[in-house]
């Protein structure tokens, strides 16, 4: 699969719109979820989860939807909620399958997004596919989309090929909204990698290391828009934003000043983004087997002197990347053990010896072996036994 998104230029009455449908559909899913907790209090009723969502759609479409007040849902494509019940069901099944916790209620400061999808095709034969194409919006090359159920928007860049897709993704980060949609398209892996295999040691003060000795850094922007991002906050700490308890409406300066936050966290995430992606596609194109340690991320974010570090190298996001991307780059990642003393322990002779975090440097008591810290574990971590090994 391959995705592609782009930057939607809007006017006034799009922007309108916009926020309306994802409006409408942060209702339906917050509507959803009350109902779902609502219903496990009932004595009696067995069923599961998606069985009670599927029940409570049939209210909304036929209860809800009807009363008079509730008129204005009308004026929207059907998909909206019906994408919103399909994301309550994928969030109550990862939070069952313990990959997330409990889902929490949408909010307007969390950003705005929606789903839109062609439902109609040509069916030759009942139970067979579709026509090809017909259940599908065709995508012409040039600054112009056809969202399913809507009409024609604008984009700030083109598209330089005309394609296809079924389901688009609309979201606002900060004060831009984009559409973002998947293409039938495969990626061939290479056939050969010039490294058969490779430790990566991530670290605080270098991003990752690599047993080649390649290393990887976060870039100086890093820092410049965290500083900018910190000014920013400092300024505006006496700033009344408003309270909605309180019925304190927020003033034309706070919005300003909520959108230009938003854009300075985009920015900064944006960075960390670009950085993790390059260096992942990178290292899987290079290396065919690539073994990784275990950190517990959550245990070190815990500490204080370490937190901002941690979560600002994206540990946890390297190694969700470099797993998904094995089936593009037919790459095989293996996990160490987390007590692996990969840090303590000598590459040369094997000797193990107490590190503190702020030695750099690995100087071997027994055969007197000097090495970088962190180019020592990643070697370590490339040699580690079978048994202390895991495929990711």
């Amino acid at each position: 699969m391959y995705a592609i998104s782009r930057e939607l230029k809007l006017n006034n009455v799009e922007v309108s719109l916009m926020r309306g449908l994802a409006g409408f559909r942060r209702w339906v899913y917050n509507f959803g979820l009350d109902l779902l907790i609502a219903s496990w209090d009932f004595e009696g009723v067995k069923a599961s989860d998606a069985k009670r969502i599927d029940a409570i759609k049939k209210v909304f479409t036929q209860v809800t939807m009807q009363k008079p007040e509730y008129a204005w849902m009308k004026n929207y494509p059907s998909t909206v909620y019906q994408s919103a019940f399909i994301d309550l069901k994928d969030a109550l099944s990862r939070w069952r399958k313990g990959q997330c916790g409990f889902p929490k209620k949408k909010s307007k400061k969390k950003g705005d997004s929606f789903t839109v999808y062609k439902t109609s095709g040509v069916y030759p034969v009942k139970g067979k596919p579709a026509l090809p194409f017909t259940n599908r919006v065709v995508i012409a090359a040039g600054k112009h989309i056809k969202l399913p159920g809507l009409k024609v928007f604008r984009l700030k860049e083109r598209i330089n090929f005309i394609c296809s897709s079924q389901t688009f993704t609309v979201k606002r980060v900060a004060d831009r909204w984009f559409v973002s949609f998947v293409l039938d398209a495969e990626k061939i892996p290479p056939t050969i990698h010039p490294i058969q295999r490779v430790g990566l040691d991530l670290g605080v003060k270098c991003l990752a290391t690599v047993s080649d000795g390649t290393r990887y850094e976060m870039p100086i922007t890093t820092k410049k828009a965290k500083i900018k991002l910190g000014k920013l906050q400092w300024r505006n700490r006496n700033k009344v934003l408003g309270n909605r308890k309180l019925l304190i409406k927020a003033s034309g300066k706070a919005r300003r000043y909520y959108v230009k936050l938003a854009q300075q966290h985009w920015h900064l995430a944006n960075i960390r983004n670009d950085t993790t992606q390059k260096m992942t596609t990178d290292l899987s194109r290079r290396a065919y087997n690539i073994r990784i340690e275990d950190l517990n991320v959550s245990g070190m974010i815990a500490n204080r002197k370490l937190a901002t570090a941690v979560s600002n190298n994206c540990f946890d996001e390297i190694r969700r990347q470099l797993v998904y991307k094995q089936a593009h780059y037919g790459t095989k990642i293996e996990l160490v053990d987390r007590w692996f003393p990969s840090s303590k322990t000598c590459s040369r002779c094997g000797h193990i010896q107490d590190m503190k975090l702020s030695d750099r440097v690995f100087n071997c008591q027994s055969c007197g072996h000097s090495q970088d810290r962190d180019e020592n574990a990643s070697i370590n971590l490339e040699n580690a036994p079978l048994d202390r090994v895991r495929l990711a």
